[in-house]
């Protein structure tokens, strides 16, 4: 089996690799050898062992008859859409570790994989090296998935442990991320929650079999976390997580992505540092937990080697059960149900009759030294906790609680 990669960056070059490290049991697993046959990039690479098979033109790869499987690696919508559907429609399977691609086009290029009778996988675009696709599509397809509640970006939970395990703020943390290099020059993606959101996408997508549009999705980043979130969270023996969660309710589904308070119980309390954890509940299976490194080089590649070889094993077959194209309405944020806390400018003596009237029965936090106090609201919607929030006035920051 011949393959080709497009795109030579971090997790390219991983896979090739992963490749060569592996190749004997790469073969036995499929049957035969996988052979790297081209590598598409505009650079060139001097003295690396893909030189002589680095090309500049992409028909070189789409025109050879030879090449059954295209891996993509570039990033980004465009170009990478356009060269998947050529790889597709001149019968080649295809497997990305792009989850902007697949979050914007994923229904698309999965409808036309089917077409040419071959696959078009992904199970490296969430959680990196986490087998987390396959399962949901091959393994829980007897369940409903009810919730799927995840840590989904490693450089915002690295950045958020560090300040509560060093007392930190989020622009030092942030450039010490960069200085390591789990954080981006520029880091908007991470810090704002755009990555995690179009991680959820793509797995609701998958549990609930319809187009859940990323664009719909209420989205909040880390950005507002400060250290005193930090000192009540331990107040709460709670920890604070970038939470991208979505969950069946009756016959309506909702998704958001926010930092959250996760208690001491959470199967999500311990996933620290650069690890990701997905939370999975199904109707039948119940909890199930996934763990790992969800980004860097050699983890992910390994994602999208497994793809390569089940699509080796599987010549002229469409793996993957497409979600329907059909859009999967969000139910609006105002109808999400949890607990909130709440700090608040003032006294807890000032405001605690007020705070009565309005919330109901509120548990109070207090930290020494601070000219402020914080407390936990009961059971209510977002609509709920928005109305009652703007009566009392005075609210310095609201983090949900994980459930």
């Amino acid at each position: 089996m011949k393959i080709a990669i497009m795109g030579y960056g971090t997790i390219g070059s991983g896979v090739a690799a992963v490749l060569e490290k592996n190749r004997d049991s790469i073969a036995r697993k499929t049957g035969e050898p996988v052979e790297l046959k081209y590598v598409l990039d505009l650079r060139e690479f001097p003295g690396d062992p893909i030189e002589k098979k680095l090309v500049h033109d992409v028909d070189v790869i789409m025109n050879d008859p030879e090449v059954g499987i295209v891996v993509e690696t570039m990033g980004g919508v465009e170009p990478a859409c356009t060269f998947v559907k050529k790889a597709l429609s001149a019968g080649k399977s295809v497997t990305t570790s792009n989850k902007a691609l697949v979050a914007k086009k994923g229904t698309e290029l999965l409808a036309l994989a089917k077409e040419n009778h071959v696959s078009f996988l992904f199970e490296a675009s969430v959680g990196g090296g986490i087998p987390i696709i396959r399962p949901l599509n091959q393994c829980l397809t007897a369940d409903e998935i009810m919730e799927i509640t995840g840590i989904l970006n490693g450089t915002t939970n690295y950045i958020l442990t560090k300040m509560d395990k060093e007392g930190e703020s989020l622009e030092t943390v942030l450039k010490d991320a960069q200085e390591k290099g789990y954080a981006e020059k520029d880091p908007t993606a991470d810090i704002e929650g755009y990555d995690a959101c179009r991680k959820i996408a793509i797995l609701s997508s998958l549990a609930y079999g319809s187009q859940v549009d990323f664009e719909d999705i209420y989205t909040e980043g880390i950005t507002k976390i400060t250290s005193e979130d930090f000192k009540y969270a331990r107040e709460l023996g709670m920890s604070i997580k970038l939470l991208a969660t979505s969950r069946r309710a009756g016959g309506r589904f909702c998704a958001l992505v926010a930092p959250m308070l996760v208690g001491e119980d959470h199967p999500l309390y311990a996933v620290n540092g650069v690890f990701n954890g997905i939370l999975v509940e199904g109707n039948m299976a119940d909890k199930l937990m996934f763990y790992g490194r969800g980004a860097g080089s050699l983890p992910t590649a390994s994602a999208v080697v497994s793809d390569v070889i089940e699509m080796a094993k599987n010549p002229g077959e469409t793996l993957l059960t497409s979600w329907s194209s059909e859009k999967l309405p969000l139910a609006d944020r105002g109808s999400w149900t949890g607990r909130y806390f709440v700090r608040m400018e003032g006294s807890r003596e000032e405001k605690r009759v007020l705070l009565g009237e309005i919330f109901g029965d509120v548990s109070y936090v207090e930290i020494p030294g601070l000219k402020e106090f914080g407390f936990v609201t009961p059971v209510m919607t977002e609509a709920e906790y928005d109305q009652k929030a703007a009566q009392a006035g005075g609210v310095i920051h609201m983090l949900r609680i994980a459930r």
